[in-house]
């Protein structure tokens, strides 16, 4: 563990404001009235978008405060995260962990981490190598690297205090998400379907990292925690080993299934929620049968992690769209029933909200065009297929919505605080897809298809969705040009603010989406913006700009857009996304009126 160069950053943040933070030159920063956006070209007339505000409605601005550069030109999907008087920030692989203390002379500088890499897992990071942010307790920093490590920190010093190998082991897998603190238990879940990796969670002990308990998506009723206590609500219970008999002989040790999507723990139940990733290959024929447990929903027993109830989203997922979407708890009043549920805004475009003692789907209503299935049967919660847009070997179906990469990103949607709207950062996307014999060899992509994706015939490539849950459909809808992958931040007072690919940090009306207030960053945003609260009382905004992985730095450098099948298709997508002001990750802080 090493210490920051403190002149270094010092030279950036040494500019003190009356109020106590911070602020640097930030002249690479242009903002402009929400009305005036000459490089938006996206379609309005296929969305239901609410009209401009008045002139004089738009002061509401927020006020720029400080600025810093991370010099890291990967994909920056962590959200700043505040830990005390610490402000943390997690880049991209190869990981740097920076932390400024929030005090009354501004930003300071106090220790910086860098974990030890493994550069080849930059080969078999399928989307790029940024990951969420770290987790924290009382006392502890818990972070997941790429290339699968789980690490331990003093969060006073930064200074280890143990790091255990997770995940990697040359098949592929890697870590794409953040650990989650559950009691005394870290639950880490690893990527790598489009490896073959086999997928599971694992739980172990928070003083030591030693593994207590691993739990697998495919594979025998022991390994994935099946015994006399799994009750789900639809398929078969108990005992049957469909974690095998699902699969052709021996290919579920190849199946894929990661748990690469958010982990809740729910202490009042004693339960975890997690998804599970998507069959491998791609190719559907090759793997017969409703290939269990991927593309699904778990409810697991937080001390042993034995399954107590799971939903499959797409059995014997043809278009292998994955169950790693958004999650989110809420207790409240549903259809006059005080209900425990858990909110779900899946990949496959839907917008489900399920009963989470049980596992029933109590709604279940498309949020972005879909055409791949023809809705959620709720009597029996099978996705009903449609048969237009079936894959089949040596055929190609086309304009199928949403396409692979998912109608949203794992981390994109937030929940109201009063938990009746979901805003949800959608990725409106087809694709054509053409199926290919896969061949499995440990470390390679195990895919089976070609795919090119491409925006929906309804118009736009991306939308802010705010979906009433009681509805079961859209308040409103913002159309945008490019899809939107970081999650929305409802601000209190009512209003909501999120990042754009090309990279603009808008603020809409929370009642209707009318638009307030917007400013050109120097890169695209795929993270969530945060609100904080100052050393003076005031609350303020965190984003980070940076994009990369399949949204590269300048859609060419990470991606050949001459390829329109190159990065899982978004070579195709990606020919008119002009490239940022600056290829760096970049932290700013905004002050709110």
């Amino acid at each position: 563990m090493t210490r920051t160069g403190v002149l270094a950053l010092a030279a950036l943040l040494s500019l003190s404001l009356a109020q106590g933070w911070a602020i640097s030159p930030h002249a690479q920063v242009r903002s402009r009235p929400a009305s005036e956006n000459p490089g938006d070209t996206s379609p309005k007339s296929e969305l239901k978008t609410a009209p401009a505000r008045e002139p004089e409605e738009q002061v509401r601005a927020l006020r720029l405060v400080s600025t810093f550069k991370t010099g890291n030109p990967g994909a920056h999907l962590a959200s700043p995260r505040l830990a005390g008087d610490r402000l943390l920030l997690l880049t991209p692989f190869p990981h740097k962990l920076l932390t400024f203390r929030l005090g009354s002379g501004g930003w300071q500088p106090d220790w910086h981490f860098e974990p030890e890499a493994d550069r080849m897992a930059e080969g078999t990071a399928c989307c790029g190598l940024g990951i969420p942010g770290p987790a924290l307790s009382a006392d502890r920093i818990y972070l997941n690297t790429v290339d699968g490590r789980t690490i331990a920190l003093d969060a006073g010093t930064g200074h280890p205090v143990w790091a255990v190998r997770t995940a990697g082991g040359g098949n592929g897998e890697t870590l794409a998400s953040s650990p989650v603190v559950a009691g005394d238990k870290i639950l880490v879940g690893n990527s790598g379907d489009d490896y073959g990796a086999r997928g599971w969670l694992r739980a172990l002990d928070a003083s030591t990292g030693r593994t207590l308990w691993t739990r697998y998506s495919t594979g025998p009723d022991e390994d994935v925690g099946i015994g006399a206590d799994f009750a789900p609500a639809y398929g078969p219970k108990g005992k049957a080993e469909a974690g095998v008999r699902s699969w052709p002989p021996g290919a579920w040790e190849r199946g894929g299934g990661s748990v690469s999507g958010p982990i809740l723990h729910d202490p009042g139940l004693g339960l975890i929620f997690h998804g599970t990733g998507r069959p491998a290959p791609l190719n559907p024929d090759q793997r017969p049968g409703d290939n269990r447990w991927t593309s699904g929903l778990f409810a697991r027993d937080d001390r042993t992690g034995a399954a107590r109830w799971f939903y499959g989203l797409s059995s014997h997922d043809l278009h292998g769209v994955s169950g790693t979407g958004p999650l989110f708890m809420a207790d409240r009043r549903w259809k006059g029933q005080d209900r425990k549920l858990l909110i779900h805004a899946g990949l496959n475009g839907y917008v489900y909200v399920l009963d989470r003692l049980t596992g029933e789907v109590l709604s279940a209503q498309p949020f972005v065009p879909v055409d791949a299935s023809r809705g959620v049967e709720l009597k029996t919660g099978t996705l009903l297929a449609n048969d237009d847009k079936r894959t089949r070997l040596g055929s190609r179906s086309r304009d199928v919505c949403p396409s692979l990469t998912g109608a949203t990103s794992s981390e994109g949607a937030s929940l109201s605080s009063d938990g009746q709207t979901l805003f949800i950062a959608s990725s409106r996307l087809c694709m054509d897809i053409e199926i290919r014999p896969a061949n499995y060899v440990a470390g390679t992509p195990y895919l089976g298809a070609n795919i090119r994706v491409k925006g929906s015939r309804e118009g736009g490539r991306g939308a802010l969705v705010a979906w009433r849950l009681d509805k079961a459909k859209p308040a409103w809808t913002v159309a945008e040009q490019w899809p939107l992958l970081g999650a929305p931040l409802p601000i209190p007072g009512g209003s909501v603010l999120y990042g754009t690919l090309d990279g603009y940090l808008k603020l809409v009306d929370e009642r209707d989406g009318s638009p307030l207030w917007q400013q050109k960053l120097s890169s695209g945003i795929i993270s969530a913006p945060v609100l904080l609260r100052g050393p003076d009382g005031g609350d303020y905004v965190a984003v980070v700009a940076g994009r990369g992985g399949s949204v590269g730095p300048n859609a060419g450098l990470e991606v050949d857009v001459r390829d329109a099948t190159a990065g899982r298709g978004f070579g195709n997508l990606l020919r008119g996304l002009p490239p940022p002001e600056d290829a760096s990750g970049a932290l700013y802080l905004f002050a709110l009126p």
